[in-house]
């Protein structure tokens, strides 16, 4: 009878109190444990994370490691070393000394809750670490609930998510890093003594610059698919700082959380100040390994809808930009229709009564129909589209305004602005933010969305972007206590406004776009479908950006599109079967006016959106092996996704550079079933001639140890022969 309770206790998510008798708590998913020392009354200390370990090796690592390092340092007691979390109580001292008071756990349904409970020796001054790991998927989320009793506000100065010590021994670092439309671009080093830091300050998009995700290789230089990798994930939208302290210990110190500059936090007594959850995994199949458990967690948990397949559609803006016109769009309905193409979406220039939004001066925050380019309005092309067997998509802003609008008119006091100063402009040198600190404003952006979609319930898709920065520090909503919490207030807003539109509108597809790259993290994910990779959309500088996505973010929520030659950014000139093989290992979609296209391209398409149907599952819900890298310079680049199943995979190739007598590396596949047997087939074929391979047949054993010998040029006649060339190949397990 008392098991029966216990069971049904434990069934329920009923907290079970740490014993008296328990000094060490271990938290583990299927293949990865954490192990903390929780002695009561004590310091809370580290002891390992990586491969799962058994309650024999548990016993052994708490009989030999010393626990040498806390698991969430503070500052204080120990000033000359970095701290997670400094404060400033209401006496003014600046110590903190916290010790264990509690350790819970609450069985989930598809996770364990660990919550370990401190209090500060003297002050009443609390803090909760929390850890969610995932019994399904190779993910520990950890963050910090900071609370007080204390009778005035204690200032917060620094308040990190986690804190993770790596063992030194020739460890390298990998992180993404760029600009606008040049993101998530690759760099490798190793960790040398000194403090490496990784931060944004933009306000709000934060993944142009930098990336708040990096990975740790503990073997030496990054492998792909072999030697052990801690990933982390910071999942925040806002201002973020990622610390990496060499010194002179044995080990490196990463600590990740909010960028605590101009942020100082004035915490209430009774208020819980809930730090974003920094991701881990761990894996001893390399940067690859480290890549899968972050796909398969995001699919299932960080990104909305992660289990649904994405639609192939045709974005307007690079077709048209702002010369958005009725018959326009139904022409651009047609042709992606015609094409196989799923769902059209009209981008920026259809709105606007007194400033109609002809450039991006004007109109921002009026969200109303420009009856002149659209006399049968968003009704009209919702009706065009289901006559054309597709759905609609529409493009906003809604955190922005122009101060050439009717919005900023009548709400000047809505948007981020310092007081006694002169606005700084953005884009177009009008652009302002709104203040989503204030409840006003996040009405106001809530509206935007849900009155489109109260009057269109058939809209599809929503492209959401944000293309200008916070420029000016100044709230009209925050009190003058409160300036300093300007970037976190407005994240807050975001994510309170994110939540309701989810809420109501959870089937609707949401593209998060910030100029492009500018909000790739698992921060806004959870409530956005896919994400716009880059502005840039020519096909071979995708190829360098898509890949340094793809170590922490899946191809399901990779927009990836197929452009005009010459490119409208770099002015590169590349033929259309090499930017369709680069546009398919992604989300594929179109960013091209079709009525430039010849007859001979669009069949191109047609074929390729018909192949991309039938691989899509595997490209969208399949597991990433990045084979050879471009950022090693070896002349091409190749990736594969398999099935979880491993009885289908798609490998992609491209060369990237031409030179006579050339001399390119034979590339082995990963990831397949040894035993089983694959049928080649190439999609996208351009050659006079199959392959020599087509439609054969070789073991998943051959293929790993051998690959296939890939030709370096196409086979077309003279006219088509270009520098160009790329292979996308469809590998389907025989009945053995």
């Amino acid at each position: 009878m008392k098991n029966k309770l216990l069971l049904l206790l434990f069934l329920l998510g009923v907290v079970f109190p740490m014993s008296a008798q328990e000094s060490e708590v271990l938290i583990s998913t299927s293949h990865t444990s954490l192990l903390l020392s929780t002695p009561q009354g004590g310091e809370l200390k580290f002891l390992y994370y990586g491969r799962k370990l058994t309650d024999a090796d548990v016993h052994a690592v708490v009989s030999t490691e010393s626990g040498s390092f806390s698991a969430y340092p503070v500052y204080g007691l120990n000033c000359p070393s970095e701290s997670a979390l400094s404060v400033q109580h209401e006496d003014g001292n600046m110590t903190l000394q916290m010790e264990v008071i509690g350790v819970e756990t609450i069985h989930q349904e598809k996770a364990d809750l660990t919550v370990i409970s401190l209090k500060d020796k003297v002050y009443p001054f609390y803090v909760k670490l929390c850890y969610k790991a995932y019994q399904d998927v190779d993910v520990i989320e950890a963050w910090t609930e900071i609370s007080h009793k204390e009778k005035k506000n204690v200032k917060l100065n620094q308040f990190a998510s986690a804190y993770l010590p790596v063992r030194k021994g020739n460890v390298w670092l990998s992180s993404l890093y760029g600009a606008w439309a040049n993101e998530a671009r690759l760099v490798q080093e190793p960790l040398e003594p000194g403090m490496k830091v990784i931060k944004n300050k933009d306000g709000v998009r934060n993944s142009h610059t930098a990336h708040a995700e990096v990975m740790f290789s503990l073997d030496g230089q990054p492998r792909e698919n072999s030697g052990r990798v801690i990933g982390a994930a910071l999942c925040y939208g806002g201002n973020y700082k990622l610390r990496i302290d060499t010194d002179e210990s044995e080990f490196h110190h990463f600590y990740a959380g909010i960028n605590e500059d101009n942020s100082v936090y004035h915490l209430k007594s009774g208020e819980v100040f809930k730090t974003p959850e920094l991701a881990l995994t761990y894996s001893d199949e390399g940067l690859s390994g480290g890549s899968r458990n972050f796909h398969r967690w995001a699919r299932a948990y960080k990104l909305a809808n992660g289990d649904k397949l994405r639609k192939i559609l045709l974005n307007s803006w690079e077709g048209v930009y702002f010369k958005i016109n009725e018959s326009g769009m139904k022409q651009m309905m047609a042709d992606i229709s015609s094409m196989g193409g799923e769902l059209f979406v009209m981008d920026d220039g259809w709105f606007g009564d007194k400033y109609p939004r002809k450039t991006d001066r004007t109109s921002l925050g009026d969200w109303m129909v420009d009856k002149e380019k659209l006399p049968s309005g968003i009704g009209g092309l919702i009706d065009e589209a289901k006559r054309q067997g597709i759905r609609f998509g529409i493009w906003i802003e809604p955190e922005m305004a122009n101060t050439q609008s009717e919005l900023y008119e009548k709400h000047p006091d809505w948007v981020i602005k310092a007081p006694e100063r002169d606005l700084v402009l953005g884009r177009g040198g009008t652009q302002v933010v709104l203040d989503l600190g204030n409840p006003q404003v996040q009405d106001f952006v809530f509206k935007v969305v849900d009155e489109l979609m109260t009057n269109y319930p058939e809209i599809d898709y929503i492209k959401w972007d944000a293309n200008m920065s916070i420029l000016n520090h100044g709230s009209n909503y925050l009190g003058k206590d409160e300036q300093s919490h300007l970037y976190i207030a407005y994240h807050r807003g975001l994510e309170n406004v994110c939540k309701r539109i989810r809420m109501k509108y959870p089937e609707l597809t949401i593209q998060a776009c910030a100029s492009g790259g500018g909000r790739v993290n698992y921060g806004l994910l959870p409530y956005f479908d896919e994400f716009w990779t880059s502005d840039d959309t020519d096909a071979l500088q995708r190829i360098y950006m898509q890949w340094g996505t793809s170590y922490f973010f899946p191809a399901i929520g990779m927009a990836s599109h197929i452009s005009a030659a010459p490119n409208h950014q770099t002015f590169r000139t590349i033929p259309l079967k090499y930017r369709i093989d680069v546009a398919m290992s992604g989300r594929l979609g179109m960013e091209i006016q079709p009525k430039n296209m010849t007859d001979d391209e669009k069949e191109l398409c047609r074929k390729a959106i018909a192949g991309y149907k039938e691989i899509r599952p595997v490209v969208q819900m399949g597991d990433i092996y990045r084979l050879l890298s471009p950022y090693d310079k070896l002349g091409a680049a190749s990736l594969m996704y398999v099935s979880p199943e491993k009885d289908k995979a798609v490998f992609y190739w491209w060369k990237l550079e031409h030179f006579m007598n050339q001399h390119l590396p034979r590339v082995v596949m990963a990831g397949l079933n040894p035993e089983s047997r694959y049928r080649i087939r190439e999609l996208n074929r351009i050659d006079k001639y199959p392959l020599s391979f087509e439609g054969q047949v070789f073991s998943g054993a051959y293929l790993m140890a051998n690959g296939l010998e890939i030709p370096y040029n196409h086979n077309v006649d003279k006219p088509q022969k270009n520098e160009y060339s790329s292979r996308v190949l469809y590998l389907e397990e025989v009945d053995k």
